[in-house]
């Protein structure tokens, strides 16, 4: 498959639109300005060589009633990324839905197909770019932040399986609608890229059965597991994984943490190329980053496997530095995690976190470098 995107490296914004545990909407597009400062934030991408983001749509501000969409909202960003030249991937369900809906819920479905017919039209009338689409970013996370950790709607316990299957099946539905509107849509389907690390009781067969849930998601939606939800091979384009410091844990315990000076961690490269094995679909790596000054040698030991993953025969698409702007903690919004390229001050002015930046410059020459040397 052709690379569809115009970047290596990406910029993912933070557009999280949940009931948070308090039952509070959290909108990170809001909270951040992003939605207001959208030129001032592709301007500061593009003087870093980035022309390719990451967004979402906050389906709970489109869908003003059931099945009546607004999205002038979103049809400024695209009208700035058309001037500008910006590349946006464009998600649906970012963790949050309309007050009145959750994912078990009857109409859950219909609705949500709704949404995709209507936002593909939306998009084909008003921008030139081919459409880049997540259905759902990280079902298998939202399934259990919902459905057994009370995170979010409907805030159940023990629940995770059923939150999934539901979600699958919405996405199904999704999916197919939008290649009815658009055949050539790029479908990206974005999962948790997770380790768990055997503990000294579990047998191995527990464990392979217990690393296997990451991957139930895309099993449904291709159509490898539950067939009676129509799923199907041809339903995903691109693979997209979302991979951080915590991604690796022992079962039943603590987080392999990062730094690993014993080194027990999984490299990421090898993670990546399991799951490019067991699908064989492109891959890109959909959000990554870290906190503090941690910000920088992480990103240089990601973009090293990322490249030596490539160089092993993984078709590998791109790394997005999650997120461009730092955002406060879903649960006590008085807090924020000094994670993005730009943290931000009082008034939301964007403060450039140079060092990061610079690495970031750096990673992409490398990146660049290594392409060069491949077409020799």
């Amino acid at each position: 498959m052709h690379n569809p995107f115009k970047t290596y490296f990406m910029g993912g914004f933070e557009c999280a639109d949940h009931l948070n545990r308090s039952g509070e909407r959290v909108n990170m597009l809001r909270i951040t300005e992003h939605d207001i400062r959208t030129e001032e934030d592709y301007r500061l991408l593009l003087d870093m060589g980035i022309s390719t983001v990451r967004e979402g749509i906050s389906w709970n501000s489109v869908e003003k009633k059931p099945y009546e969409f607004d999205f002038s909202e979103v049809l400024n960003r695209i009208q700035i990324a058309e001037k500008l030249g910006i590349q946006q991937i464009w998600d649906l369900i970012h963790f949050g839905y309309p007050d009145d809906l959750f994912p078990t819920h009857p109409k859950f479905c219909d609705r949500f197909v709704a949404l995709c017919t209507a936002f593909v039209k939306f998009y084909k009338n008003n921008s030139s770019q081919p459409l880049l689409i997540v259905p759902a970013n990280e079902i298998s996370f939202l399934a259990w932040f919902s459905g057994d950790a009370r995170g979010t709607v409907p805030y159940l316990e023990h629940s995770g399986w059923d939150m999934k299957y539901h979600l699958c099946k919405a996405a199904i539905l999704g999916i197919k609608a939008i290649k009815r509107e658009d055949p050539a849509a790029t479908v990206i389907l974005v999962e948790p890229l997770v380790k768990v690390h055997q503990n000294e009781s579990q047998t191995y067969a527990d464990f392979l059965k217990v690393n296997d849930y990451q991957f139930e998601a895309v099993d449904m939606i291709s159509g490898r597991i539950c067939p009676e939800l129509g799923g199907d091979e041809t339903l995903l384009d691109v693979f997209g994984l979302n991979y951080y410091w915590n991604c690796q844990w022992v079962e039943g315990g603590e987080t392999v943490y990062w730094p690993d000076p014993l080194q027990k961690r999984v490299p990421l490269k090898n993670l990546i190329t399991d799951v490019y094995q067991r699908y064989g679909k492109p891959i890109f790596l959909s959000e990554t980053g870290h906190f503090g000054e941690g910000r920088i040698d992480w990103l240089e030991e990601i973009s090293g496997q990322c490249l030596s993953a490539k160089k092993d025969g993984v078709e590998f698409f791109g790394i997005c530095i999650y997120p461009v702007t730092d955002r406060p903690d879903w649960d006590d919004l008085s807090r924020y995690s000094q994670c993005g390229i730009f943290d931000l001050d009082l008034s939301n002015n964007r403060i450039p976190h140079l060092e990061y930046i610079n690495s970031i410059k750096e990673q992409q020459l490398k990146v660049l470098n290594a392409f060069a040397k491949e077409k020799a």
